[in-house]
């Protein structure tokens, strides 16, 4: 792992066109050796953030570091260091897959010319695209364009891999295969920094997040620590609803939903065993008292006050 702490580190970093924040001054910290979900619905920021870190546009304010060098003063410091799959990379449609890997790869800064068609196979087959090899990109879907760009971004070693919805227009077993592809990564010692509006992406890959809405970035943490900006409920099933209900209200349950003999409620700050002790005092018979596990949808909605798209 590299001796850095962050990957990537921001400071009130800005970007506006015209009189649209795209991304309005934010912090990222991206632990060094993390798998970091850059969270948040489509128009969110999320891709102008990621076209700033890698010298695509100029931000209008702020700073920023990629693997410990200032940007972009030390960029060729940096870039070698970096893979990255933005916006759907652009090859020759005429061209093989494999062809276009080795076009990629050439224009490298330092030749490699003898491992190339090695690092290319290897390339191929950890994306899944051996068997496509050898057919012409115009051929490919949309999913499989998108394993051609990773397999790019993974042509050499990499400290940071910066991938932006990667699994954007996969099948599910595709899907499947480069979140396995991603946990592997992480799992070696590589920094990688995972944009994505789906939760259900974030939470089967990531250790980390950044939540981002309307250009700002709401919160960030291990997920443990970002499910905690929601509060906790929980579930109980009753043989008495309309007096349990009364009991929790006087305790201070708030936001009391009730659906046949169940009721939910969120704790705010109440220990389940106080509830469960007040009800049985109280007379009520509780079948099911269950301490609801809370999801990052329920951290999102907490943040931001709105739903989210959860498929995936």
């Amino acid at each position: 792992m590299a001796s850095h702490a962050f990957a990537i580190e921001t400071h009130g970093l800005a970007k506006s066109f015209g009189a649209v924040h795209a991304v309005d001054g934010i912090d990222l910290a991206v632990p060094a050796g993390s798998i970091y979900g850059f969270l948040g619905p489509n128009g969110s920021g999320k891709t102008t953030t990621i076209r700033v870190l890698l010298g695509l546009v100029n931000p209008s304010a702020g700073t920023w570091q990629l693997l410990g060098h200032r940007m972009p003063g030390q960029a060729m410091a940096a870039l070698p260091e970096v893979g990255a799959l933005v916006e759907g990379p652009a090859f020759y449609p005429w061209l093989t897959g494999e062809e276009n890997l080795v076009r990629f790869d050439a224009m490298g800064p330092d030749g490699q010319r003898q491992t190339r068609h090695a690092r290319v196979a290897e390339a191929l087959t950890r994306v899944g695209l051996s068997a496509a090899a050898g057919r012409k990109y115009k051929a490919y879907s949309l999913g499989m364009r998108q394993r051609l760009g990773l397999a790019a971004a993974l042509l050499r070693p990499r400290q940071l891999l910066v991938l932006d919805e990667p699994t954007n227009g996969m099948d599910p077993q595709g899907t499947r295969e480069i979140r396995h592809l991603v946990r592997q990564l992480g799992s070696e010692g590589t920094t990688v920094f995972l944009s994505s509006h789906l939760l259900s992406e974030i939470e089967q890959v990531c250790t980390h997040a950044g939540v981002m809405h309307r250009g700002k970035l709401l919160a960030q943490g291990t997920l443990a620590e970002l499910r905690t900006t929601a509060t906790p409920r929980l579930r109980v099933e009753v043989d008495d609803p309309a007096r349990a209900g009364a009991v929790l209200e006087r305790l201070g349950m708030s936001h009391l939903e009730r659906s046949g003999a169940q009721l939910t409620g969120s704790l705010d700050g109440l220990r389940p065993e106080d509830c469960c002790r007040a009800l049985v005092e109280a007379g009520v018979g509780v079948s099911l008292l269950v301490p609801e596990r809370l999801s990052l949808e329920d951290a999102f909605v907490a943040l931001t006050g709105e739903g989210f798209d959860v498929a995936g």
